[in-house]
């Protein structure tokens, strides 16, 4: 028998998990940007045409469109933009744009008010909530989806102000490994179809570090996650996770990186997987 939604939901994006770690971001957020000086906030990032102040102009712009908030209109054609590949990369423009000349105390009083109407929004909400239909950036899903997308986006934008900062915090705990469930349950399908790992390849992947863990990917047919391989590994691939994380998240090349990736046998798919693992938008 077929569960409902709501229970096919709960199991999957739990509102009492995604919630409080959503929020927890939230806040965490808020703590690096309330240290930072007039400079700071103009410090770049490893996005391309972003400062920190872009990155949480942007977290306003999405937390606003969530909270039926319209996006504003801009005087430059944001697709011109050279960083920007699609329209929802053009959609985080408006918002960008539209706040670039706001002072930093200012965008993060901005910031904290839309975080509280967001925050009263996400409290009322039920496990019913979470299993209702929702448009993602992924395609259609489920409301829940999309908030677990969201601890995803926030947690990896901790990242890049940490990463831009000079501020390193832990990697570990329950808002990486949420927010990290959407990198690590992509791997089949960037080893796949981005890195076009051959038919027959076995594929065993060491993680170290915070988010440690083994990922063993098989091919036949089409890439598949499995719990062993079938067979001998035929391409190994070892790095920190945090690594790991930048290159699926774009952030960093691994062609600048190769000294801290370690590949073995077929090392010339090592090599294609670990230069096409982004995937984000």
């Amino acid at each position: 028998m077929t569960p409902p939604p709501e229970t096919a939901a709960a199991a999957e994006f739990p509102v009492d998990t995604i919630r409080p770690l959503l929020l927890e971001e939230f806040a965490v957020i808020d703590s690096l940007a309330a240290g930072l000086d007039g400079d700071g906030w103009f410090t770049p990032t490893n996005l391309p045409g972003w400062t920190v102040k872009d990155i949480v102009a942007h977290l306003i712009g999405t937390e606003s469109m969530l909270a039926g908030i319209d996006a504003p209109h801009v005087n430059i054609d944001v697709h011109a933009l050279p960083h920007v590949r699609n329209e929802i990369g053009a959609f985080n423009e408006h918002w960008v744009e539209s706040l670039r000349g706001t002072p930093g105390a200012e965008l993060l009083e901005h910031y904290r008010q839309i975080v509280a109407r967001r925050t009263e929004q996400l409290s009322a909400m039920t496990q019913e909530d979470f299993a209702a239909p929702a448009d993602t950036p992924v395609g259609r899903a489920t409301y829940g989806r999309f908030m677990r997308i969201r601890v995803f986006d926030c947690w990896l934008h901790e990242l890049d102000i940490r990463d831009a900062i000079g501020e390193p915090g832990d990697e570990g705990g329950p808002r990486a490994e949420l927010g990290s469930a959407e990198i690590f349950g992509a791997v089949p399908f960037v080893f796949g179809k981005l890195g076009k790992a051959p038919d027959g390849a076995r594929i065993t992947v060491e993680l170290t570090g915070a988010l440690a863990r083994t990922i063993h990917v098989e091919v036949d047919g089409r890439a598949a996650a499995v719990p062993a391989l079938s067979g001998p590994a035929t391409t190994t691939i070892a790095m920190d996770s945090g690594l790991f994380v930048r290159l699926a998240g774009g952030r960093v090349r691994a062609v600048d990186r190769l000294d801290e990736i370690t590949l073995g046998g077929d090392t010339a798919t090592g090599r294609r997987l670990v230069e096409n693992l982004a995937f984000t938008i």
